[in-house]
């Protein structure tokens, strides 16, 4: 068997920092050589506020999925995330010089290269572009221009916008551990290459990731990515609510709510009581079930709401835009008891927790499939994903019959905003290369 080609994901949460191994089996399904995991200190909801803490951070991750793989990694792809990312829609148009040609790769680039001399706020850069739907010469609802005549390109825009000094931190961060930045991937993309199949993306879905931190929002319709959000609260606040409510330490709170915890506070019977051990000879603490899923409901409530405004905003009570597909929760607040009713009854819509097995080896341990590690497991796909593309790229034989083999190659299916990650990509590096 030829070498493996391995992969490194990196997911920098709020509450867990995930290093990630895989590979592609025989059979091209995922399978994962080792993992590390390790407290996430320094960031907080999903920014970069301690750069020492974070390195060493995702030092102890990456040393850990070393020695549990016994191999050494060189190269990682991060995901971001966090309250910094905000989307935006956006028409533009080009007219071409030639309309004797047919609409080619080259003016599809233009025309994104042109949203992003977009004006943003100070310190914004534009992180994705995501094209929605195109129109020639006045015709609408065009899914794919290329091949066609036509000298007016329009199209509709689905921008996402980032701080680039967020960006910058965690490039930052990521080197000084000892690390190549191989690409950076937006999170909620990566988890949803994870979890959703191609049948949702095309019927209309949002895939809402609860982490730690943050709650992220995906909404896909048609194939195409329709909608982004980041709603700056996640399974913290909760622990912070039940903290302050039962008047226990932090700790305790986060074990409670994920033994005991339910987001449904009917489920519970007046009777039921936790005894928790009181700190350093104190009396023990009682706390009945039905109060801690009350503090928990109120929250979870208020995260819920929030992500349907935005499932709202993007228009999903218009006919043409409903979600058939409904909701797919995951991250590790979707393992929340009595969450998936919840959210079936705030929005009226089908809902399901999201694993990302569908993607892996059928030997794969349990742990890794838990909707928690979704994202890292996009990550490695992501990274493979890309190492793929690189392979098809390199052949630079000069023989020109393979050169011309090449470019008859029809690459209708390429992902346009992949383009502009790698250049993000690469401006970070050369930002991190050029300020030492």
């Amino acid at each position: 068997m030829e070498a493996q080609k391995i992969s490194v994901g990196l997911d920098i949460g709020t509450t867990k920092i995930v290093a990630m191994i895989g590979c592609k089996n025989e059979y091209n399904k995922l399978e994962i050589l080792g993992i590390g995991k390790s407290k996430s200190l320094g960031v907080h909801r999903g920014v970069v506020n301690n750069i020492t803490q974070t390195i060493q951070s995702i030092q102890q991750a990456v040393s850990e999925s070393e020695s549990n793989s016994g191999l050494k990694i060189e190269e990682v792809t991060v995901g971001i995330a966090g309250q910094h990312i905000r989307s935006l829609q956006h028409s533009d148009y080009i007219t071409r010089e030639n309309s004797e040609l047919v609409i080619n790769e080259e003016d599809i680039d233009r025309l994104i290269n042109q949203v992003h001399k977009l004006v943003m706020l100070p310190g914004e850069e534009i992180i994705h572009v995501l094209p929605q739907d195109y129109k020639v010469d006045g015709q609408a609802e065009i899914k794919e221009p290329i091949g066609m005549y036509g000298e007016r390109l329009e199209a509709n825009f689905h921008v996402v916008v980032g701080q680039v000094s967020s960006i910058r931190n965690i490039g930052r961060c990521v080197q000084t551990a000892g690390l190549n930045l191989e690409g950076i991937t937006l999170e909620p993309l990566a988890s949803s290459n994870a979890v959703l199949s191609q049948e949702e993306k095309e019927a209309g879905v949002a895939l809402i990731d609860i982490g730690g931190g943050t709650t992220d929002l995906a909404v896909f319709k048609d194939g195409i990515i329709r909608h982004t959000a980041v709603i700056p609260f996640g399974g913290n606040v909760i622990t912070e609510d039940i903290k302050e409510g039962c008047s226990i330490i932090e700790k305790q709170a986060e074990l409670l709510k994920i033994k005991f915890g339910s987001a449904w506070p009917g489920e519970n019977k007046d009777n039921e009581i936790v005894s928790i051990p009181g700190l350093r000879g104190r009396d023990p603490k009682e706390i009945t079930l039905k109060n801690l899923s009350k503090i928990i409901h109120a929250r979870v409530v208020e995260i819920v709401e929030q992500v349907y405004v935005e499932i709202k905003n993007y228009g999903h009570e218009e006919q043409k835009k409903k979600l058939i597909a409904g909701i797919v929760l995951t991250g590790g607040g979707s393992q929340l008891k009595h969450l998936k009713q919840l959210v079936e009854y705030i929005t009226g819509m089908d809902t399901r927790v999201g694993y990302p097995n569908e993607h892996l080896a059928g030997d794969s341990d349990s742990d890794i499939t838990s909707p928690m590690y979704a994202t890292a497991v996009g990550l490695v796909m992501d990274s493979l994903s890309r190492q793929e593309k690189t392979i098809i790229e390199i052949p630079e034989d000069n023989d020109a019959e393979m050169e011309q083999e090449l470019t008859q190659i029809p690459e209708p299916s390429r992902n346009k905003d992949r383009g502009f990650l790698d250049k993000l990509t690469e401006r970070v590096k050369h930002f991190l290369d050029n300020a030492e």
